[in-house]
């Protein structure tokens, strides 16, 4: 999977937004991929969601179609098929977080001869990427903090477990907290969130009411990214100024979450207090 790529003439250090080269000649007809950074972290899988900052560029024009470092949000990416393009899916598997690759990826391994029209991208194009891979996570990934007391008899307790399996949620009898709760169960040692930071998730929901669970990422084996913007109050609220690594509780009165118009389907009824265990896997 070696070839020519074109070089990059400025950014080079990890993490740097880079300038590429124009490329030379008539690129492969297959993916050509270089490490050009080589990372000592975690090693990348089929399935696993990467958190990356990445620069993409059309071969025959240097002309960029896209890039997250300008956008100071990472891309958190499933490697799976139809989750992103082929290239991507075989260039960056086996490799390691902290490692910058590029690659150069014909239609073939990209958007085939339809090409990407909203981004600008001929079906005839092949495309240059430079990724630089923060991290990498799987649907049995846990946060890894420190554990917390949990004392408070009249709040849910939550499991420490960290083997990927979803934690246990009790909910005590007591009359539910009229105000928001969010306590740390495991803290880490991560970069705190921000109100309007996006981040990478595991959680589990369950009624305060009966205790039923409703929600879970671990059922679903499927981790989860959003931004704090697009999420209920309680949650955008129980996470703000919590560090990455960290288990959280959250407990969410009806007013910051559902109210009267629970999700269809959801199992939620109205004006429901709903309770979470949400591991903060990475700041995006």
């Amino acid at each position: 999977m070696d070839g020519p790529l074109p070089a990059v003439t400025a950014g080079t250090k990890f993490d740097e937004k880079p300038t590429i080269a124009k490329g030379s000649g008539e690129p492969s007809k297959q993916l050509a991929v270089k490490t050009l950074i080589a990372g000592s972290g975690k090693t990348v899988a089929e399935n696993d969601f990467v958190v990356a900052n990445y620069l993409g560029q059309v071969w025959s024009t240097a002309k960029v179609f896209d890039n997250s470092y300008d956008r100071k949000t990472r891309l958190a990416i499933q490697l799976a098929q139809g989750q992103i393009i082929d290239g991507w899916r075989y260039a960056l598997a086996g490799k390691k977080a902290g490692s910058r690759v590029e690659m150069a990826v014909p239609p073939t391994w990209g958007y085939g001869s339809q090409g990407n029209p909203q981004a600008g991208i001929k079906g005839t194009d092949t495309l240059v990427f430079v990724v630089d891979v923060q991290d990498t996570f799987n649907s049995k990934s846990s946060a890894d903090g420190e554990k917390v007391a949990q004392d408070d008899a009249d709040l849910p307790k939550v499991g420490t477990n960290t083997d990927g399996k979803a934690p246990s949620i009790e909910v005590p009898k007591a009359t539910a907290p009229k105000k928001l709760v969010a306590e740390y169960v495991l803290e880490g040692d991560g970069e705190k969130v921000a109100a309007d930071d996006s981040v990478l998730v595991q959680y589990k929901g369950v009624l305060w009411d009966g205790g039923k669970e409703f929600d879970s990422s671990y059922a679903n084996k499927q981790l989860v990214s959003f931004s704090l913007q697009q999420v209920v109050k309680g949650w955008a609220q129980g996470l703000t100024g919590k560090k990455v690594g960290s288990r959280v509780l959250i407990v969410i009165p009806p007013e910051l979450g559902y109210g009267d118009k629970p999700p269809q389907g959801s199992g939620i009824k109205k004006d429901s207090t709903l309770v979470f265990s949400v591991d903060i896997l990475a700041k995006l």
